[in-house]
């Protein structure tokens, strides 16, 4: 049997066993999205850690610093720790103001009573899940099926299988042990991977030779290319990264499930411990391009310099770190999506619950396999769609009291017009389209809620 296949089903033995001897099946909607709301700072800094690993910090980590330099990790690493610890006041905000919530569109549906601003809610929440699962999915699969031979397509569903055969168990406890087991192995083996990767690679020499990148032009944050990677890179990805605790259902729903005085050490230790990983995958791109390797495809140039620089055997951890890191934003992604039915269905049920996790994979797998669409395309894109709701969910939680209207107008300006310019910048290369998308896209939704309130207040002056 190949060795990749060995991993896969080790590692979904190992998951769905965790779960089952460690958790109970749950037939309760509400305990299967939050448990007991009681659940320790430590494995829940654990699990926000892991679910924060998605593709993009285990592969474009990498191929920023091999192209990019340390101007490309600096704008990726920097504020994706960043929005976790700014995440921190507005976690510990919601679970005062609303102790036995699950969900942010529950939360603004409770503070404005509009079915509307709780479906342009859903609509984000929902359609980011679809897009980060496609995302896990296409760059999973696209490694484990070059290296096993099965088809892409049939990948992705079985690497949604396995998602699925143990978050459906005990949900939010099923995804939080397996996230924790999971992150665990992801710091040991990226700590080790570049121990090694700077002994095999040519040393420290080598690494800081790196520091400047493939092009060799990249090392300072404000030289001309600096500035151009900054501009054309970092701007759009730190305005999509700061926003992405706050438009997604999976840190929300952690903030409701640990214990309601250690939310703010939950998310400050899961930060910096997710810190570790893209910055151990970024190092291995400064060795790679410090030794002047050439990258066959950039997109996973990690995996490439570990078949290269370490021993056969050594593909084996990365294989089962890469697995780890993918999946466990999936199973996060489907507890997400189980916690969403609680607003959609009056009379909800387990049913129910598992049927939307089902449909999300379902869209997950169609949205991996559009063709030429690549992991970056994917994070840069979803990163500012998390960006259209961020505004009036700051401004509600600091208190300021938003008309309904204006939230639904403001976020459909963002999408309709935010998104599309940026998805244009993206798709052609064009900078300057990129940060305007972005910028768009966080300003529209605040700045029409804000007009539209004034207006109103006016109106009925």
């Amino acid at each position: 049997m190949n060795y990749t296949l060995i991993v896969l089903l080790a590692y979904a033995v190992v998951m769905f066993g965790a779960t089952v001897l460690m958790t109970k099946k749950e037939g309760n909607v509400e305990r299967f999205c939050v448990g007991n709301r009681d659940i320790g700072w430590g494995i829940s800094a654990l699990s926000i850690a892991a679910t924060w690993i998605w593709a993009p910090a285990l592969f474009t980590s990498t191929e920023n610093a091999y192209t990019k330099g340390f101007a490309g990790l600096f704008w990726f690493l920097v504020p994706n720790v960043l929005c976790l610890i700014l995440f921190i006041p507005f976690a510990k905000r919601i679970r005062e103001e609303m102790p036995e919530g699950i969900t942010l569109s529950g939360y603004m549906h409770e503070k404005y009573r509009s079915g509307s601003v709780k479906n342009i809610y859903l609509l984000q929440l929902g359609a980011l899940s679809v897009l980060s699962t496609g995302v896990q999915l296409l760059a999973g699969s696209k490694i484990l099926s070059m290296l096993t031979g099965i088809p892409f397509t049939a990948m992705t569903v079985i690497m949604a299988a396995i998602a699925f055969s143990y978050s459906q168990f005990s949900g939010i406890r099923a995804s939080i042990l397996t996230d924790a087991i999971q992150m665990v192995f992801m710091l040991a083996a990226s700590i080790g991977f570049v121990a090694f990767g700077v002994k095999n690679g040519g040393g420290l020499e080598t690494l800081l030779t790196g520091l400047r990148g493939a092009t060799g032009d990249a090392g300072r944050l404000f030289s001309a290319s600096g500035l151009e990677i900054f501009l054309g890179f970092g701007l759009p990805t730190t305005i999509g990264l700061i926003s992405g605790p706050f438009g997604d259902q999976c840190f929300w729903q952690r903030a409701f499930c640990v214990k309601k005085d250690r939310v703010g050490r939950a998310f400050l230790v899961g930060a910096l411990l997710f810190g570790i990983v893209p910055l151990s995958m970024g190092i291995l791109g400064f060795i790679g391009a410090g030794m002047g390797y050439a990258a066959v495809d950039t997109g996973v140039v990690n995996f490439e310099l570990i078949s290269t620089l370490f021993p056969a055997w050594a593909v084996i951890p990365f294989l089962f770190m890469i697995i780890s890191g993918l999946l466990s934003t999936i199973d996060s992604n489907l507890c997400a999506v189980s916690s969403l039915t609680t607003d959609i269905f009056r009379k909800n049920t387990m049913g129910k619950t598992k049927l939307s996790m089902i449909l999300l994979l379902a869209a997950g797998i169609a949205v991996a396999n559009i063709p030429g669409l690549t992991v970056t395309h994917f994070f840069l894109m979803y990163g500012t769609l998390r960006a259209s709701t961020l505004l009036p969910t700051v401004l509600t939680l600091k208190g300021v009291r938003l008309a309904p209207q204006g939230i639904v107008a403001g976020v459909i300006s963002a999408m309709l017009i935010g998104l599309p310019v940026f998805g244009y910048g993206n798709i052609k290369g064009i900078a300057v389209c990129k940060t305007a998308g972005s910028l768009l896209t966080v300003i529209l939704s605040g700045a029409v809620a804000l007009a539209v309130t004034r207006k109103r207040g006016e109106d009925h002056g």
